[in-house]
């Protein structure tokens, strides 16, 4: 969309979270590597349920982080759409440390680490400090919002992730990675406005924040994600 103000175009993202994956299996055994799990029958029906919603959305350029659960989330949203879904490893989740160290880890430390990321050093899991992994997912994020030649982009990361961009887009930084709930399979919306002489972006304004399909009140969600996650995790 040409804006007639300042010569300016105003691009869109279309960030989502992948939908539910299989972290614990059917068997409820914990998966060896969280890195290969596929979706579930129910991330399946989530991801569904976007790829309705966004049926008419004029996507030219689809990205995901390249794992598998981004991958298929990213797949099911595309319905057979004549676009190459690319890859965007800087945008992988963040890692969380050896099995060993976690193992020492309290409920507490898993499910409220996210509220945690602006202190210093802080770091999920035993792993990668939450102040590398934001400088990662921004220069990722750049290269994608600076590059040229798409208005409508499908960006299919995570739950970390996400809230890294949602904390850069609102300019309120590391001390509000917690504050952005993102749900399995939701949707957030960016919009990107460029000046059309010099590809500078002008303004970032968020038009959505954890948009889901099957539940968009929140009221069969009185936990966050890692609440719940965590509560399950725990009872194995």
């Amino acid at each position: 969309m040409e804006l007639p103000f300042d010569h300016t175009t105003r691009r869109r993202i279309y960030l989502m979270r992948h939908a539910e994956a299989e972290y614990i299996r059917g068997d409820g055994s914990r998966a060896p590597d969280s890195r290969l799990v596929p979706l579930t029958p129910k991330g399946r029906a989530e991801a569904t349920g976007m790829a309705e919603l966004l049926r008419e959305a004029p996507f030219d350029r689809a990205v995901c982080s390249g794992l598998l659960r981004t991958r298929e989330t990213a797949s099911i949203i595309l319905n057979g759409r004549d676009l190459t879904l690319e890859v965007e490893g800087l945008l992988e989740e963040i890692r969380g440390g050896d099995p060993v160290a976690r193992a020492k880890m309290s409920p507490v430390d898993y499910a409220y680490a996210m509220f945690r990321a602006a202190e210093p050093d802080a770091c999920y899991a035993q792993g990668e400090k939450f102040s590398d992994f934001a400088k990662r997912v921004f220069f990722g994020f750049d290269k994608i919002m600076n590059s040229t030649g798409w208005i409508n982009l499908l960006l299919v990361a995570h739950g970390g992730v996400n809230r890294a961009i949602l904390t850069e887009v609102t300019g309120a930084g590391l001390s509000a990675f917690g504050a952005f709930e993102q749900d399995s399979g939701c949707l957030n919306i960016i919009d990107i406005d460029t000046c059309r002489d010099t590809g500078t972006v002008q303004r970032r304004i968020l038009r959505g924040v954890n948009i889901t399909v099957d539940d968009p009140s929140k009221l069969t969600r009185p936990l966050t994600y890692m609440e719940a996650f965590t509560k399950r995790a725990m009872s194995l």
